[in-house]
Order: structure tokens, then sequence, then C-alpha cells
């Protein structure tokens, strides 16, 4: 059977939670809900289609990652690999659609982040392995870069939001109708909405 993948924009909807397995693996899981927007020709208007539910998963160093950076409310977007998962509850035969995540990420359509990278040791590693001894430049050991000609370390300098002061204003109509505007309180009150209705 081939496999069904699959890139899926939308919010968080509950805070990730993070397991580890009896045989050391990481995984996390969340609950993901995503809303089709369309424009309704007969009404005028951009509108809501209808909500799907999705469980993420997310496996090792990335579960870990998914864990530390993601919260109920933040706007995402995962790709990955689409499935259901099938279980028997009180209430009788149940299904879930499941994504079976390769990469996740903030949705910066709506927001901004800073990135971080991360470097994860299992436990069994940080007790096995002691502090090497300090050597000098020339004992047969490469030198370490300084942190500041690592790129990737470097800062970024901080973004200033000059959309009052230019009046730039984008709405859904302008982004081609990818959600309800910006800012912590549209996040809130589209996830409210997302929640009320499931």
């Amino acid at each position: 059977m081939s496999e069904v993948q699959t890139t899926l924009t939308g919010f968080v909807a509950a805070d990730p939670r993070h397991f580890v397995s009896a045989t050391g693996t990481s995984f996390t899981t969340f609950r993901m809900a995503t809303t089709r927007r369309f424009f309704d020709r007969s009404k005028g208007e951009w509108v809501d289609g209808q909500t799907l539910w999705f469980t993420v998963k997310s496996w090792r160093d990335m579960a870990r990652n998914v864990a530390e950076s993601l919260r109920k409310g933040d706007p995402v977007v995962a790709t990955g690999v689409l499935g259901v998962d099938e279980w028997v509850s009180p209430d009788g035969p149940r299904t879930t659609l499941v994504l079976e995540a390769r990469a996740v990420g903030p949705d910066l359509a709506r927001g901004q982040t800073r990135f971080t990278r991360t470097v994860h040791r299992p436990a069994s590693d940080e007790r096995d392995h002691a502090a090497p001894a300090a050597t000098e430049p020339g004992d047969g050991e490469p030198e370490e870069p300084p942190l500041a000609d690592d790129p990737w370390a470097s800062a970024l300098p901080a973004l200033v939001d000059d959309s009052e002061e230019t009046g730039d204003q984008t709405d859904d109509a302008d982004r081609g109708g990818s959600g309800s505007g910006a800012g912590a309180g549209a996040v809130d009150e589209e996830l409210e909405r997302l929640v009320s209705r499931a």
C-alpha cells in the first residue's frame, strides 16, 4: 500500500503530550484543527468550511522539540504520512485521522518565531561518557570555531511591526483567505470558535 503524504495548516487544539516508551523511544502527540476557508460568491465574503481534527504524532528528537515548542492555540504547519487509528470504545467503534509527522513548525503566515537548534543526548550517553580533558590546539584535536563564527548561533535583529506606521493592513481577502486576521486575540478567537464547533 502506498503512503499518503499531506501537509496540514491549522491550530494546536491541546498542549502536546510527551511520552517515553518502555524501550526508551520518545514520542509526542497533539490534536490539531484545520478549517478550509473559501470565498462564497453568493454572500460576497470569506466563509469557513468544515473543521477537520487530526492527531499529530512525532518521534524521537522531533518529539522532544514539539513538546517544548508548541502550546494550545499556536498556528502550526505539519507534513507527513496520513493514516487512521481505529479502536473500540464503550460507545462503539471509533476512528481518528492521524498524521505521522515528518516535519512540524509554526505557521509564519500568522506570526513570528525564533529558531533554536537543539542537540539531544540520551541520558545514558551523558552518564557513559565523561567530559574529555581540555586539549590545546595542535594536540591532534581540531580547534572548535568561536561561537560567533557560527551563523546559526548568532541572534537575529529584532523585527518591528510597522503596520501602524505605514498603514499596511492585510486581510483574508488579500492573502487568499488563509485566516481571520493577525494577533494573539485573533488566534484565541479562532481556536475558541473551532473548539466550540467540535
